[in-house]
């Protein structure tokens, strides 16, 4: 399988160049890896440059997308990509030697459109002891050649058929470019259209939890955000048919659990933060679905990386 391996990056030198050499170790070699700065500047460029002059033993394109937006990041990489199948991982994940490997024997063991696979969180040790006992960057998993439901697809970690991407022009709806949410908006999408994702749970990547993320403060806008996410979907019919009396259960059932939550929050906060910071987090979810049907949406990649 010639896989293109997709990279949006913006200001994480760091993480990328060793993401890049993670990926010159991976059991079955990429064949060729897209990396598009989103940082006008080109932070990423000398990263890239050290691995073009390494014996990588894949080729390795560049190049700049100046416009501050996630979406047309990502279509650009698809536009650079050539390979029948592309593989997505984020600029700050890290991939074991077996991930790509297991990705495409999921891939070809199952005749899916597209596989998924977990990340795994690496909270630092020195983080809150709250934090660390919280589990709050945890995503779902579920047993291996499971179909994943519409409101689980998201990028991170995923292979994919190209032709899928190259159906649609562009793949990604920039409208989501500031906000986030492109991903889960194409992968329904496309979902709704046939395509089948399914999950290995063997093919896990790992995302080391940068310390800006340490914070409740953090914590309770990506839940807000992931909120936001879920109803703009919902109500641009992504997950079913988004009738008048559908959107209405979505509002009263959100206000109600935004209620339920805050109530719980302070209820349990004596029996430990963690358990108040998970009421706290859904409350912030509940009401990030709420804000989308006034049209209010939280721009997380409009702030300036520090």
């Amino acid at each position: 399988m010639n896989i293109s391996v997709c990279i949006a990056t913006y200001r994480r030198c760091g993480s990328l160049d060793a993401l890049l050499g993670d990926l010159a170790w991976q059991e079955h070699k990429p064949y060729e890896v897209i990396v598009v700065d989103n940082d006008a500047e080109g932070s990423a460029r000398p990263v890239v440059k050290r691995w073009r002059h390494s014996d990588a033993l894949y080729p390795i394109h560049y190049d700049i997308q100046p416009f501050k937006n996630i979406a047309m990041t990502r279509n650009r990489t698809v536009e650079l990509a050539s390979g029948e199948w592309i593989a997505f991982i984020d600029d700050d994940e890290r991939a074991p030697a077996s991930w790509l490997f297991l990705l495409m024997l999921a891939m070809l063991r199952s005749g899916a459109d597209g596989v998924l696979g977990p990340v795994e969180p690496v909270v630092p040790p020195d983080a809150p002891r709250w934090i660390r006992r919280g589990r709050f960057y945890d995503w779902a998993r579920m047993p291996s050649g499971t179909v994943v439901p519409r409101n689980k697809l998201r990028f991170g970690n995923l292979l994919m058929l190209g032709t899928l991407l190259r159906s649609s022009s562009p793949p990604f709806n920039p409208a989501y470019g500031l906000t986030g949410g492109e991903d889960g908006d194409l992968l329904a999408r496309l979902a709704q259209q046939g395509a089948r994702f399914i999950w290995c749970d063997e093919a896990g990547v790992h995302e080391p939890v940068a310390p800006d993320r340490l914070s409740l403060r953090w914590l309770l806008r990506r839940a807000m955000r992931g909120g936001q996410d879920f109803a703009r979907h919902s109500l641009s019919g992504r997950y079913g048919r988004a009738t008048r009396a559908y959107r209405a259960v979505l509002f009263w059932r959100s206000l109600l659990q935004l209620v339920i939550a805050a109530v719980l929050a302070a209820v349990v906060w004596p029996a430990g933060r963690h358990h108040a910071v998970h009421y706290l987090m859904k409350g912030a979810a509940n009401l990030g679905k709420l804000s989308a049907f006034w049209g209010w949406h939280y721009r997380e990649y409009a702030e300036v990386a520090a």
